[in-house]
């Protein structure tokens, strides 16, 4: 198949793109900035917000990831109008499938970005295009970011009353490609990591993994939204679940290589023989949401 990806230069893109090759299908990624043709992926210009070149980028094309998101800041600018005009055209050009990526309660707690999200949802679901909507816990990759954001601070604020169930983006990506390869759906699909954490479970492990030390402080987040995460709504148990947990996310464990391989080999840890081609948190195609390796400070 031919499928479009929308975002593809974010941190989930990064990690589909492999993946959606990987899988064998032709992939077109859509982009605000003009690129060349890189490797088996054609790029595209477009942007969601403008409708520009968007009608080119839906052309020809057998499904649609839709990925692409006005983050917690962004006031909805590309989840809501972004993707009218995404729908309006994509059902024009005929596309028999679009998959749009969303999150864990914006269903059952539509307050702030979740609220956004759930009106793109409903855009999708009333398009009359076969559609899937896949809903993901928060990423691995954003967490610790968003961690590392705060790592200068002599303290880190911790609510120990909010439960995270942080998924890894390859992972999320696996399950992505498996859903365009069967076709719509057209239901909601939840996707959560394997494990529930407490935010000072999340933030000790971190630390440790990164060799800091930093006092917690005991703090209440307020808002309607962390008030629905305190009671569960964002979490899921729906099956199957990711496999990698926060921890072997952190510090992966070591490769497990068989006696004939490690007989003839030694391998560095950055050697291609632990370092797979298709590693999706390598950050091949780039973006300003690319993700990098965490190191150990």
């Amino acid at each position: 198949m031919r499928i479009l990806v929308t975002g593809a230069t974010g941190t989930l893109g990064g990690a589909l793109v492999p993946a959606l090759l990987k899988a064998g299908h032709e992939v077109r990624a859509l982009s605000r900035t003009k690129r060349d043709g890189r490797g088996n992926v054609e790029w595209v210009w477009g942007d969601l917000i403008s409708g520009s070149g968007v009608r080119e980028a839906v052309a020809g094309v057998d499904a649609i990831a839709h990925l692409a998101t006005s983050g917690r800041r962004g006031r909805g600018a590309v989840d809501i109008p972004g993707t009218r005009t995404l729908m309006i055209l994509a059902r024009a050009a005929g596309v028999p499938h679009v998959l749009f990526t969303s999150m864990v309660g914006a269903d059952r707690a539509a307050y702030g970005h979740l609220r956004h999200k759930r009106q793109a949802e409903r855009l999708v679901e009333e398009s009359g295009l076969g559609w899937t909507i896949l809903r993901t816990t928060p990423f691995h990759q954003w967490l610790h970011q968003r961690l590392r954001d705060f790592a200068s601070l002599p303290a880190l604020p911790v609510d120990r009353s909010l439960p995270w169930q942080p998924v890894h983006t390859g992972e999320v990506a696996t399950r992505a490609a498996a859903l365009l390869s069967a076709g719509p759906a057209n239901r909601e699909i939840e996707y959560g990591g394997p494990q529930v954490l407490d935010t000072e479970d999340l933030v000790r492990t971190w630390l440790r993994a990164q060799g800091l030390r930093r006092p917690c402080l005991p703090v209440r987040y307020p808002g309607r939204l962390f008030a629905a995460q305190r009671t569960g709504l964002l979490t899921t148990d729906a099956a199957p679940l990711g496999e990698i947990t926060w921890h072997d996310y952190l510090v992966p464990p070591a490769p497990i290589l068989s006696d004939d391989f490690a007989s003839e080999h030694t391998a560095s840890p950055t050697s291609p023989a632990t370092q797979p081609e298709q590693d999706p948190d390598l950050r091949v195609y780039g973006g300003d949401e690319g993700y990098e390796r965490p190191t150990r400070s």
